[in-house]
């Protein structure tokens, strides 16, 4: 027998739901980073979704791995800290390095920074710093 075969329906319907979900919201994630028009609506799709859809694939793993082994397996959670810390960060730094590169293409080569601008990453030049 494979090990399909003995996993009871209580614990394959859930799985096989959150299998499906997970794939689902991950499916909508890529398909607004493919038709949104600009890069700050299209950040958007996979920042959202891919805690969702993860989340959804990693309780799936661990049900599914902790009813085959008649033991709690807990490792997925690190997995799910780690995914939950990291994707809003990433995605707040790409947001930011695009604003800031925005921000150098309207300025003309040669001119000086106005009074008063924003520096989005706090990169201050030396000469605008408090003495």
């Amino acid at each position: 027998m494979s090990a399909p075969e003995l996993l009871p329906w209580w614990v394959g319907l859930p799985v096989s739901l959150l299998l499906v979900l997970g794939g689902i919201v991950a499916l909508t994630g890529c398909l607004g980073l493919l038709r949104l028009p600009s890069f700050y609506q299209r950040i958007h799709g996979p920042a959202i979704t891919i805690t969702l859809g993860t989340g959804c694939i990693l309780i799936a793993s661990m049900l599914y791995f902790s009813a085959l082994q008649s033991r709690p397996v807990i490792h997925e959670l690190l997995i799910t800290l780690f995914v939950l810390l990291t994707a809003p960060m990433v995605s707040m730094l790409l947001m930011r390095a695009a604003v800031y590169r925005d921000q150098r293409k309207r300025r003309l080569p040669g001119e000086a920074p106005e009074t008063g601008e924003i520096y989005p990453l706090s990169a201050r030049p030396a000469d605008k710093r408090a003495p």
